[in-house]
This record gives C-alpha cells, sequence and structure tokens, in this order.
C-alpha cells in the first residue's frame, strides 16, 4: 500500500503535537493545520486519504470546513471536538463528515476508526470495476469499454485513466497525477501529462457527444458524473 497522508486540522498544540506524533509512529505521512482556513487551503491544494477535524478552531470553523471540503472531495473526514452535544454530531454528519471523537479519546481508538477508513478506502479503489457514466474498467480483465465498445490503451494511459475514474468529481493537478501514475521520483516536465489527457481523450471522447475528461484551467483534470 502506498504511503498514507493525514492531514490534522487541530488548534490546541499540545493535542496536534501528540496526535501527530502518535500517527507518525504507525507510519503515517502527517501534514498540520492550526486552523480552519490554513486547514481548508491544504485540503484543497493536496490529497489526503483521511483527515481529522477538530470543531472548534479560530478561523473557519471544522463544520464549515467540512462543508466545503464535500463540494469537491469524499475523502473521509473525522470530526474531533471537545463537545459531546449531540446536536454538533448531527450537524457535522449532516455536512460530510465521517464520524466523530469527542474528547479525551484513547489514542488507540483514533487509529482503529483510521484503519477502518482506510482500509475501506483501498478496498473501494482495488475493486474489479469502476464505472462512471457509460465507461467501465474492468481491472480483472484489464480492459474499459465505452458505449460497448472496448477502447485500447497503453499502459500509461491505462494508469492515467484509472486514478482520474477512481478519484471521479475531484479536480486533480498535474503535479498529483504525475505523482501516481509516474511516480514520486519521475524528473521531467508536468506537461507528459498534457501530452497524455490528449492521448487518452483521443480515445475515450472522440466519437462521443459527452466528453469525460474536463479540464480545469490552471488547476488540472476531472472526470465528472456517477
Amino acid at each position: 500500500m502506498n504511503e498514507i497522508k493525514i492531514l490534522l486540522v487541530e488548534d490546541e498544540k499540545l493535542m496536534s503535537m501528540f496526535v501527530e506524533m502518535e500517527l507518525s509512529h504507525e507510519g503515517y505521512i502527517v501534514d498540520v493545520a492550526y486552523n480552519g482556513r490554513v486547514g481548508l487551503d491544504m485540503a484543497e491544494k493536496n490529497e489526503y486519504d483521511l483527515i481529522l477535524l477538530d470543531i472548534m478552531i479560530p478561523g473557519i470553523n471544522g463544520i464549515e470546513v467540512c462543508r466545503r471540503i464535500r463540494k469537491s472531495s469524499q475523502v473521509p473526514i473525522i470530526m474531533l471536538t471537545a463537545k459531546s452535544d449531540i446536536s454538533d454530531k448531527v450537524i457535522g454528519l449532516d455536512v460530510g463528515a465521517n464520524d466523530y471523537l469527542t474528547k479525551p479519546f484513547a489514542i488507540e481508538e483514533l487509529l482503529a476508526r483510521i484503519r477502518v477508513y482506510i482500509r475501506n478506502k483501498y478496498a473501494s479503489a482495488n475493486t474489479y470495476e469502476i464505472k462512471v457514466k457509460d465507461i467501465i474498467m474492468d481491472n480483472k480483465a484489464h480492459n474499459v469499454v465505452r458505449g460497448g465498445k472496448v477502447i485500447e490503451l497503453t499502459k500509461k494511459e491505462y494508469d492515467l485513466l484509472e486514478i482520474l475514474l477512481i478519484n471521479k468529481n475531484v479536480v486533480l493537478t498535474r503535479s498529483q497525477l504525475i505523482e501516481k501514475v509516474w511516480s514520486y521520483d519521475y524528473i521531467g516536465d508536468t506537461n507528459v501529462v498534457d501530452v497524455f489527457i490528449r492521448y487518452l481523450r483521443s480515445k475515450i471522447d472522440d466519437g462521443f457527444e459527452d466528453k469525460l475528461i474536463t479540464t480545469v484551467r490552471g488547476v488540472g483534470y476531472v472526470i465528472k458524473g456517477n
């Protein structure tokens, strides 16, 4: 499994230091933000496998941060709060949080919940069949079909399409696509992504009225749909 990246948004310095230390000890890569505005910016600019989000944080509160993240990402979010009021939990879940932990909590419980969401995330990503709109990718047969037509792809084209399909409705930057498709140690121009997007479009979009791959100018690429 690839390195797991977690974003911790928590303004209590001692708490954040402790949780970061424990997560790092477990092998996770951890980024920390001490207020909601910075945390939201980091969540929008980077790709994380899970977010730990305190409710009572300065800048923008955790509820609003969660609401805004959910506009573009389905990354698992565990809310952390000193409040035990049921209404806070309901609001958090209503805006898209996956889970809740009330402070003080046992670090073992937090780690166990993180393992569940990470396991589910990768299990979902590695299912045999991925379907978005009228395109179907079968990882067992290693083929792609759109509108009943088998699409012949090179390995890099296949890998690029798979990442876009797995992250449907999430805009991925060129750098993120380089990391996932060409590996972290790739040395070269990120324009290679644009080149392969053109190759991919010529195979999966040409001849179809509904174009799957959308360019988000100045940001990257996304496949939108269900």
